[in-house]
C-alpha cells in the first residue's frame, strides 16, 4: 500500500476508509449469524447453510487462493522489504528465513499467533507514527523549512497535489499512459459502487484467515474487537500511505535514487523501506523487528487457515473420516509445511510477477478472480432463505468464469467500448476493464444467477438449510452505537476534506 501510496497517491486510502465502514457492517449483521451458528471456519458455514459439495468446491479455491496469491505475495513483499533493509543483498536468504520464522510460529497454534499479532500491531503503530513523523520531517528539511512535521506535511500537498485526490477522472483522449495505470487502478466514483464494496465485505466477513480471529469469542467481545480494527483502519493511512506520498516528493527531489531500486530495476513497492532507512540506528532495528514480525504473523496467520480448512473440511472428510486427533494435527503441520514450500518455489524467480505493479494491486486484483463468485454465495446464504445449493454452485463456477471472461476475453469480443464497461490501454498492445468495476459487473450477474438457479430449483428449495438467525441479535449496545457514530463521521469528515 505504500508502493501504491507513491503512485497513486492518498487515493488508496479508499481500501482502508471503506474497510472502516465494511466492518462495521460484519461486526452488526454477520458474527451474529456466525455465532449463533457456532461457525468455526468457512466451509463449515457452506456446509451448514448448503452442502458438503458447496463446502468442498469453496475448500478447494480457498486452498489455491491463500497460497497461491496470499501467502505467496505476503512472502515476496515481506523478503522485498527485509532486504532492502538490510542492504538489497540476500532476497533469498531472507525468504527461507521468513518461511522457517513463520513455520515455526504456526506450529505453535493460534495462540502463539494471537499473541504476536498483538504484540506486533502495538510496535508497529507506534513505529509507523514515528516514520511518518521523521519521514515528513525529512522532507521539511529538504525544501529548507527546519525540522517541522507539519510543514513537511503542508510541503506535500504543495508539491505533490494530485497525489491528494481520492478520485481520479475518467482519462480523455491524449492521457498519458501514467494517467490511463493510475485510473485503471482506482476507476474514479464507479470503484465506490463497483469492487471495492465487494472486496471489502468479502475480505473482512467471509475469510477464514481473517473471520477465525473472531470466530472463538462472544458476540459482544468479538464486535468490540472488529469495531477497534475499524479505527485502526482509518489510521492506516497516516501510517503507511503518507510515507509513499514522502518518498515520491523525495525521489522527484533526486533523493532515495538507489533505494527504490532491486536488482537495478525501479520497484515502487520499495516506498517504505526506503523511508525506513531515515530513521535513527536504533528505531530503524525496532522498525525492522516489528516489520519482520509482522510479516511472519502474517505467514503464519495464512499458513494456519489452510491448513485449518485442509485438514478439517478436506482430509477428515474425504481422505480419512476417522482420524485421530493427534494424526489430524501432523497432516496439519505437513500442510503447513507444503504451502511454505510451495510459496518459496513460486517467489524465487518472482513467477507470478508480483514485483510488476505493485502488490497490493496484485493481491486485490487476483482476489477478484474469487471474491464476487463467493461473496453472493455467502450475502445470500445470510439473508436469503431460498437460496439454494445448486445456485450456489452455479453461482461459485459461473462467477469464476465470468471473471476470466472479462479480465482476459471481453474487450476482444465486444470491443473496447460498451455499455458495460471501456477498456483501457494497457501499455502493451493489449487492453483491460480496471479490474474494480469488473469486480462489479461479476458479481452482479453471479448474484442474478444463483437467484435464476434457486428459483427453478424447487427440490432444493425444499431440503434447504437456512441458517437460524436470531433477529435480537442484530441489536446493539450504547457503546457499540458510540463507536460507531465515531467511526462514520470521521470517515465522512476525511471524505469531505480531500474529496
Amino acid at each position: 500500500m505504500s508502493g501504491n501510496g507513491f503512485r497513486l497517491g492518498l487515493a488508496i486510502s479508499s481500501y482502508e476508509w471503506l474497510a472502516a465502514i465494511s466492518l462495521i457492517i460484519v461486526a452488526v449483521f454477520f458474527m451474529p449469524v456466525y455465532l449463533k451458528n457456532r461457525i468455526f471456519t468457512m466451509p463449515q458455514f457452506l456446509k451448514t447453510r448448503y452442502n458438503e459439495t458447496v463446502a468442498m468446491v469453496m475448500a478447494i479455491f480457498w486452498i489455491f487462493l491463500y497460497i497461491f496469491v496470499n501467502l505467496t505475495s505476503i512472502l515476496y513483499l515481506g523478503t522485498l522489504a527485509i532486504n532492502n533493509l538490510t542492504g538489497g543483498e540476500n532476497f533469498h536468504i531472507i525468504m527461507i528465513g521468513l518461511a522457517a520464522f513463520a513455520l515455526l510460529i504456526t506450529l505453535g497454534g493460534m495462540k502463539v499467533i494471537g499473541y504476536t499479532d498483538v504484540i506486533q500491531v502495538i510496535v508497529l503503530v507506534a513505529g509507523g507514527l514515528i516514520t511518518t513523523y521523521i519521514a515528513l520531517t525529512v522532507v521539511s528539511e529538504k525544501f529548507g523549512l527546519g525540522k517541522d512535521a507539519l510543514a513537511g506535511f503542508n510541503q506535500l500537498l504543495t508539491s505533490a497535489p494530485e497525489h491528494f485526490t481520492l478520485f481520479f477522472v475518467q482519462p480523455p483522449p491524449g492521457s498519458t499512459q501514467q494517467e490511463i495505470n493510475n485510473y485503471a487502478s482506482l476507476p474514479g466514483l464507479a470503484m465506490l459502487v463497483a469492487g471495492m464494496w465487494i472486496a471489502n465485505l468479502n475480505y473482512w466477513g467471509c475469510n477464514q484467515y481473517i473471520t477465525q480471529r473472531a470466530l472463538g469469542a462472544d458476540l459482544k467481545t468479538a464486535r468490540t474487537g472488529i469495531l477497534f480494527s475499524a479505527f485502526l483502519k482509518l489510521l492506516m493511512p497516516v501510517l503507511v500511505v503518507l510515507p509513499g506520498i514522502a518518498a515520491y516528493v523525495l525521489y522527484q527531489q533526486g533523493e532515495l535514487q538507489t533505494q527504490m531500486l532491486t536488482d537495478g530495476m525501479f520497484r515502487e513497492d520499495n516506498a517504505y523501506s526506503a523511508v525506513i532507512g531515515f530513521l535513527p540506528t536504533g528505531l530503524r532495528g525496532l522498525s525492522m523487528a516489528a516489520l519482520t514480525a509482522a510479516i511472519v504473523a502474517s505467514l503464519a496467520g495464512k499458513a494456519n487457515s489452510i491448513s485449518t480448512i485442509y485438514t478439517l473440511d478436506i482430509y477428515k472428510k474425504y481422505f480419512n473420516k476417522i482420524s485421530s486427533e493427534k494424526k489430524m494435527v501432523w497432516m496439519g503441520r505437513m500442510v503447513v509445511i507444503v504451502s511454505l514450500l510451495i510459496a518459496l518455489v513460486v517467489n524465487w524467480n518472482d513467477s507470478l510477477g508480483i514485483g510488476g505493479k505493485g502488490g497490493f494491486e496484485f493481491i486485490q486484483k487476483y482476489t477478484g478472480y474469487i471474491s464476487p463468485a463467493i461473496f453472493p454465495v455467502f450475502l445470500l446464504g445470510f439473508f436469503w432463505k431460498k437460496t439454494t445449493s445448486k445456485g450456489a454452485i452455479a453461482g461459485i463456477i459461473g462467477g469464476l468464469l465470468l471473471a476470466v471472461l472479462f479480465d482476459k476475453f471481453l474487450p476482444g469480443i465486444a470491443g473496447n467500448e460498451t455499455f458495460l464497461y471501456t477498456a483501457y490501454p494497457t501499455g502493451n498492445g493489449g487492453f483491460e476493464i480496471p479490474f474494480l468495476i469488473q469486480m462489479g459487473w461479476v458479481f452482479l450477474f453471479t448474484t442474478l444467477l444463483i437467484v435464476i438457479v434457486s428459483l427453478l430449483d424447487v427440490a432444493g428449495r425444499e431440503k434447504g438449510n437456512a441458517l437460524e438467525v436470531d433477529t435480537t441479535l442484530f441489536r446493539l449496545s450504547k457503546q457499540h452505537w458510540f463507536l460507531i457514530a465515531v467511526i462514520l463521521l470521521i470517515t465522512v469528515a476525511l471524505y469531505v476534506r480531500f474529496w
